[in-house]
């Protein structure tokens, strides 16, 4: 039987938030699937060891550090895939951060903190990709929102706002490309629970953790989920991929829950 077809094959592909969990995840899949992988992420040294993983597999890979809060960062990152490759045709907006906190007990810098990598990082990405993607002919743009965008979560005030803003501006976004006659797609993924890094630097986890072992916290966080598990970050990027290449070709303003139907109910 001959081989799949790499996806993705000859495109070029920044990742955010590539150092850990689904950003480096995808960014490892993109470019097992043939793209060239830019991994970013304000960790430059985690964003370096996903490239260099990358590139141990025989893939092609760079890394740069972007601060997706800041739009200078956005502008030279965007600016240097153009320089070094001549397009961007794949941007997966994943960069975020977690927050846990009631309405009542959210200071408003936490607010703004949280707003600024989450949302503010998502339209910075979106307005530079865009740019970049009008120039050089296209391409596609997943921003990973999450199933706590549309089910909302006592304490998680701050995340949940932020990721529900985001599955809107990602639609926003679709409908001024389309009619502006870009051949642009944007779709967005909306993960539920996943086994990643940022759970265990939540201050709960952390309890857990000092009463139950790290394993035992696991546990206890994936308790009554759909599935009776989190998926794995492979599982979210594997949506990512299918939404980046030509098997999506139709695809646009859409959003494709990995959450093992925990927002069907």
């Amino acid at each position: 039987m001959a081989a799949a077809p790499k996806r993705v094959r000859g495109k070029v592909a920044l990742v955010t938030g590539a150092a850990s969990g689904i950003g480096r995840a995808t960014a490892l899949l993109l470019a097992d699937e043939g793209a060239t992988v830019l991994a970013t992420d304000l960790d430059a040294a985690g964003a370096a060891r996903s490239a260099a993983a990358i590139r141990a597999a025989g893939g092609a890979a760079d890394a740069r550090a972007l601060d997706v809060a800041n739009e200078a960062s956005w502008q030279a990152a965007v600016g240097a895939v153009r320089d070094a490759f001549g397009s961007l045709d794949i941007l997966v907006n994943n960069a975020g951060i977690s927050h846990a906190r009631p309405v009542t007990d959210t200071p408003l810098e936490e607010w703004r903190r949280v707003m600024a990598v989450n949302l503010d990082g998502v339209l910075l990405g979106l307005k530079h990709g865009i740019r970049v993607m009008r120039e050089t002919g296209g391409g596609v743009i997943v921003n990973v929102s999450s199933a706590s965008g549309v089910k909302a979560s006592a304490g998680a005030a701050a995340y949940c706002a932020s990721k529900a803003a985001v599955r809107m501006l990602a639609r926003v976004a679709a409908l001024e490309c389309a009619a502006a006659g870009d051949r642009i797609r944007i779709n967005t993924v909306l993960p539920g629970g996943v086994k990643t890094p940022m759970w265990e630097g939540m201050d709960f986890f952390a309890e857990l953790t000092r009463h139950e072992g790290v394993e035992g916290a696991w546990r206890a966080v994936q308790q009554g989920t759909p599935g009776g598990r989190f998926a794995e970050p492979e599982e979210v990027a594997r949506a990512i991929l299918f939404l980046a290449s030509d098997e999506a070709s139709y695809v646009n303003g859409a959003e494709l829950a990995v959450d093992y139907g925990l927002t069907a109910s």
